[in-house]
C-alpha cells in the first residue's frame, strides 16, 4: 500500500492486442471506446513474431506475413475511425511474439487490452501459454474482454478487495468509475475455508477475523471517498465457501470487474491466481488485473 498521501492515478494510453479473430475485433473497439472515455490515444499491436519465424520461414513467406498484418492493422484503424473519427489511433506490426510484442509497446504506463480468444500469436487467448504468458507477466494493468458485447451497461465498476494493502490498484479502479461516471462498488469475499487449517480455529477466532476485515473494507472505502468526493462508493463483505464463484455471480451485474495480482509466495517466475485465473475464464464483463507494485502517474485531488 502507498505509505505516503495517495493521489488520484492518472489513466493510461490503450495498447490492445489484435489478430484478426472475432474476439481480438470485439476487443479493440472496446478498448477505443475506453480510450475516448480517458481521453487517451490507442494503439493497435499485431504481433508477427517475425525474428523467431525468420529462422525457418523464407523471404516470400515473410513477406506475405507482413502484408497479412499491415492489412489487418489498416482495416482495423478504418474500422475504430468509422466509430471515433477523432480518436488518436497509431498501429505497429511488431517483429516479436505476443506477450513481448504487447508489453514493449505498451512500456510502463499502458494498459494491455486483449480479447477472450483469439487466432495465429493469440490462440486460444487464456487457455493456452501465451494468453496466461500476458496475464501474469505484465507489469502494467491487464484488461481481458469478456462478456456480451451489446449487454446495456450497468453503470457500476467492481472491485475484488481483500485487505488495506490493496489501495493503490483500487484507486485505480475508482478512477475507471470516475472516468465512466459510474458508481465503485467494493466486494470483499470472507471465506471461512481459507481461515480452517489442522489446527482448529475457534468460532469467536473466525468472528474477529471477520469484524476485521470489515473494518478495513470500510476504511479503504472512506480513503477512496477522500480522493473522490463526487463518487459513489458501496462496499460489502460476502460470506462463502467460493471466492471465485461469487465474484464471477457479481460480475453479472458490472461494467468492469478490477481485482490486484499478488507476487508469487513460493517458487519462482510469474504466475497468475485461481481467482484471477478462474475471473478471466468465466466472468460475465471485461476482468481488469493489475500486477502488485504497480504505480501509476497520479494527480491531486
Amino acid at each position: 500500500m502507498n505509505s505516503g498521501n495517495p493521489v488520484r492515478p492518472e489513466l493510461g494510453d490503450l495498447v490492445v492486442g489484435v489478430d484478426g479473430s472475432p474476439s481480438a475485433h470485439t476487443a479493440a473497439h472496446w478498448a477505443a471506446e475506453e480510450a475516448h472515455r480517458r481521453g487517451r490515444s490507442l494503439r493497435l499491436v499485431h504481433a508477427a513474431d517475425i525474428d523467431r519465424r525468420a529462422f525457418w520461414s523464407d523471404a516470400e513467406t515473410m513477406e506475405a506475413v507482413r502484408r497479412a498484418g499491415h492489412d489487418l492493422l489498416t482495416r482495423t484503424t478504418g474500422s475504430i475511425h468509422a466509430r471515433h473519427p477523432d480518436l488518436p489511433v497509431t498501429r505497429e506490426l511488431s517483429r516479436l511474439e505476443p506477450v513481448a510484442g504487447l508489453r514493449d509497446s505498451a512500456g510502463a504506463g499502458g494498459t494491455i487490452v486483449v480479447g477472450s480468444r483469439g487466432l495465429g500469436g493469440f490462440s486460444a487467448l487464456l487457455l493456452g501459454s501465451v494468453g496466461l504468458g500476458v496475464a501474469a507477466r505484465a507489469e502494467v494493468p491487464l484488461i481481458v474482454v469478456r462478456g456480451e458485447s451489446e449487454r446495456p451497461e450497468a453503470g457500476s465498476v467492481t472491485a475484488a478487495v481483500h485487505d488495506e494493502t490493496d489501495l493503490d490498484w483500487l484507486l485505480l479502479a475508482a478512477a475507471e468509475a470516475d472516468a465512466r461516471k459510474a458508481a465503485l462498488r467494493m466486494v470483499s469475499v470472507w471465506n471461512v475455508l481459507t481461515h480452517v487449517g489442522s489446527v482448529a480455529t475457534m468460532v469467536d477466532d473466525l468472528d474477529g477475523i471477520a469484524r476485521r476485515r470489515v473494518r478495513e473494507v470500510k476504511s479503504l472505502a472512506d480513503r477512496v471517498r477522500e480522493l473522490y468526493p463526487q463518487l459513489i462508493v458501496a462496499h460489502h463483505v460476502e460470506t462463502g465457501t467460493s471466492t471465485p464463484g461469487i465474484l464471477i455471480d457479481a460480475s453479472s451485474r458490472t461494467d468492469l470487474l478490477v481485482m490486484g495480482r499478488s507476487r508469487r509466495r513460493f517458487g519462482v517466475g510469474p504466475s497468475l491466481g485461481r481467482v484471477a485465473h478462474t475471473l478471466i475464464h468465466h466472468a460475465h464483463c471485461p476482468v481488469e488485473v493489475v500486477p502488485s507494485g504497480y504505480v501509476s502517474r497520479g494527480e491531486g485531488p
